[in-house]
């Protein structure tokens, strides 16, 4: 009694789904091909578009590619003209600087052309010492012409690095390793040392303190900018305003400006004629040091005062001070005595100019 209704309602399942697997049995059998219309499949406008853009960025690359090229030659371009006006600029320059160092060359020529020929010359990159005999009517000495490339191709040094020490101008070059060396100022002694006259200044500091400059006294030396001060001061502070770096004192002034100035009665006559070493400048600040013989067999009795202020002059110096002098006077010069020491060697000093290759 149960299976007759199931059975009927399969039967009835069957008869109902009957049509559908016979459509579905056509539809596998038939390998029918199934065309959709562009306007009615919604993937072709996609695709369309998709080939557009793909087209487009082709495009973009290739106008980029172009531009890249394009850029890249107009990089070389002004890069060839950067080098090119670099060039131009730096031969400009060195003409320039060329032309502007001529005055000074012939400027040396014509100063130099004045001394003679050289009998020595001590090169390199902080200076340039050029050494000279002089041959006069009553006197015979030596030049030193020196050209300053740093600020430490010259010193001033005390006798043994102490105030009131002394030794001679060629033990201070020994000792420094020095390759000229030539004496400075002068001096007074006492208690068995031998002290710097009046104002001296070392490595910007006053030894022994100020001195207004008095009577005929002087202080003579160099600046920060290795250039030649000197003068008579009645206060610190005028000369600190020089800024002096080291320098001495003595007497007299022989030049100012290239005119001779007027020799203290004194220094005419005490002594008249002697040995000289005297410190002067140029236009172009280098350094003319003079020192004349005398006081020897050699037919030589040295110069006055006066004869220095006239070869100073033909030798065409600006400024002159007269350093200390008679058995003072030293040279030394790429390790030799260059003068004849009146005293028959070389006298102990508290204060030497020493110069460095």
């Amino acid at each position: 009694m149960m299976n007759m209704p199931v059975k009927f309602l399969n039967r009835s399942m069957l008869l109902v789904a009957a049509p559908f697997v016979g459509i579905m049995i056509w539809l596998l059998t038939a390998q029918l091909t199934i065309i959709l219309q562009p306007e009615l499949h919604e993937a072709a406008p996609q695709a369309e578009t998709a080939d557009t853009g793909v087209r487009q960025a082709l495009e973009g690359l290739d106008q980029a590619a172009i531009l890249a090229k394009d850029t890249q030659a107009s990089i070389k371009k002004q890069i060839s003209i950067y080098e090119k006006t670099n060039a131009d600029i730096r031969i400009i320059a060195n003409t320039a600087s060329t032309q502007a160092k001529r005055p000074l060359t012939i400027y040396d020529r014509r100063i130099t052309g004045k001394l003679g020929s050289t009998s020595g010359t001590i090169q390199s990159d902080k200076l340039r010492a050029q050494l000279f005999s002089i041959r006069a009517q009553n006197f015979s000495g030596y030049a030193l012409k020196v050209k300053l490339g740093s600020k430490d191709a010259m010193r001033m040094v005390l006798g043994n690095d102490k105030f009131g020490g002394s030794e001679t101008t060629m033990s201070a070059v020994k000792r420094y390793k020095a390759a000229a060396g030539v004496n400075a100022g002068g001096f007074a002694d006492g208690h068995g040392k031998r002290y710097p006259l009046s104002t001296t200044v070392l490595n910007g500091q006053y030894v022994n303190g100020f001195e207004p400059s008095n009577k005929d006294l002087f202080f003579v030396g160099m600046d920060e900018d290795n250039k030649l001060i000197g003068g008579k001061f009645t206060s610190r502070e005028q000369l600190d305003l020089m800024k002096p770096q080291f320098g001495a004192s003595f007497v007299p002034v022989l030049l100012r400006n290239g005119q001779a100035m007027p020799i203290p009665s004194k220094w005419q006559v005490s002594p008249r004629r002697a040995p000289r070493t005297v410190i002067a400048n140029y236009k172009d600040d280098q350094l003319l040091f003079v020192v004349i013989d005398g006081y020897n067999e050699n037919g030589s009795s040295g110069a006055t005062l006066e004869e220095m202020q006239i070869i100073l002059k033909r030798f065409g110096a600006v400024n002159a001070y007269n350093l200390d002098g008679g058995g003072s006077s030293s040279l030394i010069f790429n390790g030799r005595i260059v003068n004849n020491p009146s005293d028959g060697r070389l006298r102990p000093l508290p204060t030497h100019f020493l110069f460095f290759k």
